[in-house]
């Protein structure tokens, strides 16, 4: 199973992106654009596990996370992965006081399954296109001036949940498999 953790983002923000992200399929040369309902804040990326891990998780991540707070969640502005001239990854940017510590706790119990641990520190960031060859730099400027003023209503992390991702020809699907609330709290 190939798996991750992530914070899912609510409906509003998923609707903004969506409307976004159709304006700049629009204005942009090409790329593989995310589906606005598969976007999310990657916590860790746990690649191909035996479902085994599912259960060890399930055992181990409630109690990492119950002392942690739920965080605040501002998005606002954009970038590339590794850099605009070099570009492979278009992203929304934000801030998250608090969610790297998730994912520091997160990262640790990996590390005790044997999953490499990360090499970078935590970077909020949503992944809303790859692309094939760096866009040109007008582009790259148009994309980060659409992006930076799409004003993506802020919101609470309250959980990681943790997905299974399945890749198709129309792109990854995600399945919900765990939800696990910080600080102890949860919304039914």
């Amino acid at each position: 199973m190939r798996l991750f953790v992530a914070v899912p983002l609510p409906s509003t923000v998923q609707q903004r992106l969506a409307s976004g992200l159709q304006a700049l399929r629009l204005a942009l040369p090409p790329a593989r654009w995310v589906r606005a309902e598969s976007i999310h804040v990657t916590l860790k990326f746990l690649g191909e596990q035996p479902e085994t891990l599912v259960a060890a998780l399930d055992r181990e991540v409630p109690a990492a996370l119950q002392p942690l707070a739920p965080v605040a969640v501002k998005l606002q502005g954009g970038g590339f992965f590794p850099n605009p001239r070099r570009a492979r990854v278009a992203w929304a940017g934000g801030q998250a006081e608090g969610l790297e510590a998730w994912a520091r706790a997160l990262d640790t119990i990996a590390t005790r399954h044997k999953i490499a641990p990360e090499d970078r520190p935590f970077s909020l960031h949503l992944t809303l296109a790859r692309l094939e060859h760096p866009w040109p730099e007008v582009a790259a400027q148009r994309f980060l001036d659409e992006v930076a003023g799409w004003g993506l209503a802020a919101f609470e992390a309250r959980e990681a949940v943790l997905y299974r991702s399945e890749l198709k020809p129309g792109g990854a699907v995600y399945t919900a498999l765990r939800h696990w609330p910080a600080g102890g709290t949860h919304d039914a």
